[in-house]
């Protein structure tokens, strides 16, 4: 999944916008004001942070351990940050970021 793919699957969630509040290093997407999901525009690998349920925040992070780790300037209960294009598939990426977005819409 590339930058222009991830960007239109945000988008396409309902009530979603984007928004560069950190600067044009980063595109953020909110749902109702509130953040679900942070992509990094200059990283590489590419990364992005996503909101997860914290009982499975950690199962992710032993799951993929090369893809999946702490959310990076982000409180790591409730954040985790992922690499693209790495070992993680692209189901689990769209589930992740699906799950991000749903816990925010609440």
């Amino acid at each position: 999944m590339d930058i222009l793919e991830l960007r239109d699957f945000a988008l396409s969630l309902p009530d979603s916008e984007e928004c560069q509040p950190f600067g044009p290093n980063h595109l953020v997407f909110k749902t109702k004001g509130k953040m679900f999901l942070l992509l990094d525009l200059v990283s590489s690998p590419t990364t992005i942070n996503y909101k997860a349920v914290p009982a499975d925040i950690l199962a992710q992070r032993e799951e993929f351990p090369d893809s999946v780790f702490p959310g990076y300037h982000m409180n790591k209960k409730h954040w985790n940050t992922m690499y693209l294009n790495r070992y993680l598939p692209l189901n689990k990426v769209l589930e992740f970021i699906h799950t991000s977005h749903s816990l925010i819409k609440k």
